[in-house]
């Protein structure tokens, strides 16, 4: 699906940043108040915003293209796209940013950080600009607008949408001898067919789960401890709400690992694990929809399905990315309000959908032609869509990033044979735990 090539940065989009104290991000409260260089107002009255896009490549190209259809139907703005770092590096270059007070008007902000940029009084607060005026606030996927809420109020305006499915490379199947996966499997059926589709002596692996105790390691556990009525934090707020229910999603993760049917890729961003399964040594593949381009690049005869569960209840993950909003002066929030309302409207999300890799926003960007024409064309695309309507995001909690971390060491003990589930589940706790005490 050429017309829906993701920025190749996107791959890594999860593992952004965690490693950064929170007292670093929450220390830029104070710092800030300086606001950026100027007002941002020329002297012909035109305004300038800084737009630190985080892209790449073919996503970078899209958003040039947007911004200069903005320009021509604003022309007494300008926004400025040379600042800034990939979205990787985000998190470390707004810190210092705001800490300097020298920082952009918008910012492309990973989801599971924006809980700790928000800290800053910087931050504008988008709760007004989202419930009035021609955005489609209520028409946006609920993972989309869970995403950028914190305690009730916007506080960024989401920018990318995704998912998690399987895909399935189907000549494996093929040969040996495994029937495809059907809507409504569960994970017992997930560990047996990756066992099923293992052959040492081929060096073909079931399936692939990354190896860095990195989110990108952590993100696709959860679906799971949702599943099985876990959820990351305990709703007093004090403690995590997955002991239980991590244990026993732990056990498939165990499962995999004996049965040497799991490929455990060892760096971030997962590169080697998506190789092995465009190389055709992997049967499954738990990803999102930004490796369709490389799938259908690859040749690669493939089926998407939902996630399995324990349940049968549909339940999947998304990982919404964001446009967060800095405060430069009057002018240049007035200006960057208008360009966020303008870029989230279907007309424009649909085009930065296509081109740049994004689940449609919305349903009215889901039911424009320009969109349902690539869906139709792309084998798979319509699943991703479909979980939409079960997807739950991580919660926007400035604690996360430890919790992740905590999870993420614990599925690496667990992958490699070092602990049992519940072993890694109690260190796990005690981490998590302190990290929730402490106040914000």
């Amino acid at each position: 699906m050429e017309r829906v090539a993701p920025p190749p940065s996107r791959r890594d989009v999860l593992r952004g940043g965690y490693a950064l104290a929170l007292t670093a991000v929450a220390g830029t409260a104070l710092a800030g108040c300086a606001g950026g260089a100027g007002d941002g107002v020329g002297a012909d009255g035109r305004v300038t915003i800084e737009l630190w896009h985080g892209q790449t490549d073919t996503a970078k190209e899209a958003m040039a293209r947007l911004v200069a259809d903005f320009e021509r139907a604003h022309p007494d703005i300008r926004v400025d796209m040379g600042g800034g770092v990939l979205a990787d590096a985000m998190l470390q270059k707004i810190t210092a940013a705001l800490a300097s007070g020298s920082y952009p008007d918008i910012a492309y902000i990973f989801g599971s950080d924006l809980a700790n940029v928000a800290l800053s009084p910087q931050v504008v607060d988008l709760t007004s600009m989202v419930e009035s005026g021609p955005t489609p606030w209520n028409d946006f996927w609920a993972p989309a607008r869970a995403a950028v809420t914190i305690n009730g109020r916007v506080r960024a305006a989401p920018a990318l949408l995704d998912s998690l499915a399987v895909v399935c490379n189907k000549k494996v199947f093929r040969d040996a001898g495994v029937p495809l996966p059907q809507p409504g499997w569960k994970w017992p059926d997930f560990i047996e067919t990756a066992k099923r589709l293992t052959d040492a002596s081929r060096g073909r692996f079931g399936t692939g789960w990354p190896g860095a105790a990195d989110e990108d390691t952590v993100w696709r556990l959860w679906p799971l401890i949702w599943d099985l009525g876990g959820d990351v934090i305990g709703k007093d707020g004090r403690g995590i709400g997955f002991a239980d229910a991590g244990v026993r999603a732990l056990q498939v993760v165990e499962s995999l690992a004996k049965d040497k049917s799991v490929y455990i890729d060892p760096k971030p961003g997962s590169e080697q694990m998506y190789q092995v399964f465009l190389s055709g040594l992997m049967g499954m593949s738990i990803t999102g929809p930004w490796q369709l381009p490389d799938i259908q690049t690859a040749k690669i005869d493939y089926q998407v399905v939902p996630l399995p569960t324990f349940s049968g209840r549909p339940i999947t993950i998304s990982g919404p990315d964001t446009w967060t909003m800095f405060d430069n002066g009057a002018a240049r929030v007035k200006a960057s309000r208008t360009f966020l309302t303008w870029l989230m409207q279907p007309a424009q999300d649909v085009h930065w959908d296509v081109e740049a890799g994004s689940l449609p926003l919305s349903r009215s960007t889901q039911q424009l032609p320009a969109w349902r024409e690539p869906e139709a064309e792309t084998e798979g695309l319509p699943v991703f869509v479909k979980t939409l309507e079960t997807a739950r995001v991580r919660p926007t909690h400035p604690a996360y990033p430890q919790i992740s971390q905590a999870l993420g060491q614990a599925v690496i003990a667990v992958l490699l044979g070092e602990s049992t589930p519940a072993e890694a589940l109690r260190t796990c706790a005690d981490e998590a735990n302190a990290a929730l005490l402490i106040p914000r």
